[in-house]
């Protein structure tokens, strides 16, 4: 990387509610990076723990703590961004953790591709103690659509990707949320899919590319207090990305509701999976596959079949047998995803 493109800052922001426990860990892996051009914007959304307390025993002089009232995820990213004085966004959930190269190789790849408005990574998970469960999230990397975004996003989570700072000022709008007219890039009014609202809207409104490195840069926490469990809430919310992407481009989302809900369906008939609720699983397998879009089957035979298979099991099987027969699906499904990110890693260094 030359001279030029290493003075360029990072702003990091990281929302922080409730977060005591991991966010020493997430500050030290911000301050730990390679890229050392960077300020870290810890936006303090009104935690009622000691994560702020926690955050003031870094001696470091790029942290910035921001307090405000509670205004929830997509609140606190705003306020961040706001404050940003980068030319480089990066977030960071306040439980995740980077590796130490992720920023360097994030703006060495947006410095080589000038189109490329959006640079993500995969993502490694680990549990409540820092331990690799030895799956990953493995996304599309190259030739980004919008409707990518709305079934499978590539940005698999909220610490996934690194962003140039035009991105966001080519999606503002202003607002009046809470007396007083501000900017706006997150939509503050979700609670949930605001990172999808988000990234569908610049990859219709902008003409920024969305692009992927290979490895596994970013360590995605799985914790039980994390668990979303409100499935209702996470189709509702859904729909109103369809609602509000259908506002500003009508006809593309015609094309793409059926497929994007059918996908959306599956993630959460997965979810369900992992709060034992095998037979809400199935129907939603069924409103999926026959009452949108029974082409997933074709397009994504694996991740459907598991799905199913999984569904099946639990509603079948003792839950001790589930849970041996589980425990041999990660371990292959982590070995074959391993093989997947070696094999990309050696095309995109080629």
């Amino acid at each position: 990387m030359n001279q030029e493109s290493m003075n360029k800052k990072v702003s990091v922001i990281v929302p922080l509610y409730n977060a005591e426990k991991y966010i020493a860990r997430t500050i030290k892996s911000i301050l730990n990076q390679t890229y050392e051009n960077l300020e870290v914007i810890i936006v303090d959304d009104e935690s009622p723990d000691n994560s702020v307390k926690v955050c003031q025993q870094f001696n470091d002089s790029r942290i910035k703590i921001i307090h405000q009232k509670n205004r929830g995820l997509p609140g606190a990213r705003n306020t961040g961004i706001r404050h940003a004085e980068g030319e480089y966004i990066a977030f960071i959930d306040a439980d995740d953790i980077w590796l130490p190269e992720k920023l360097e190789k994030h703006i060495i790849h947006l410095e080589n591709n000038p189109d490329v408005g959006v640079s993500f990574s995969r993502s490694a998970f680990i549990d409540e103690n820092d331990k690799p469960l030895g799956i990953f999230q493995i996304t599309k990397l190259e030739d980004i659509t919008p409707l990518d975004i709305l079934c499978r996003s590539p940005i698999g989570n909220g610490s996934a990707g690194v962003f140039k700072k035009a991105v966001f000022e080519d999606i503002k709008y202003q607002d009046n949320l809470y007396g007083y007219v501000e900017d706006y890039y997150f939509d503050d009014t979700f609670t949930l899919s605001e990172d999808i609202e988000c990234w569908v809207r610049i990859a219709i409104k902008t003409k920024w590319k969305f692009a992927g490195i290979a490895e596994p840069l970013t360590q995605y926490r799985v914790n039980s207090q994390g668990l979303s469990t409100n499935l209702k809430a996470m189709l509702d919310f859904r729909e109103k990305v369809f609602e509000k992407t259908a506002s500003y481009a009508p006809e593309e989302m015609a094309r793409w509701l059926k497929p994007a809900r059918a996908y959306h369906y599956r993630y959460i008939a997965r979810r369900a999976i992992t709060i034992n609720k095998g037979f809400l699983s199935l129907k939603l397998m069924f409103r999926a596959i026959v009452l949108n879009y029974w082409q997933i089957i074709i397009e994504d035979f694996q991740r459907t079949f598991e799905t199913i298979a999984a569904a099946c099991l639990l509603c079948l099987v003792p839950k001790p047998l589930y849970e041996n027969i589980k425990a041999i699906a990660i371990k292959f499904t982590g070995f074959l995803q391993q093989k997947s990110i070696n094999q990309d890693t050696a095309r995109q260094a080629s």
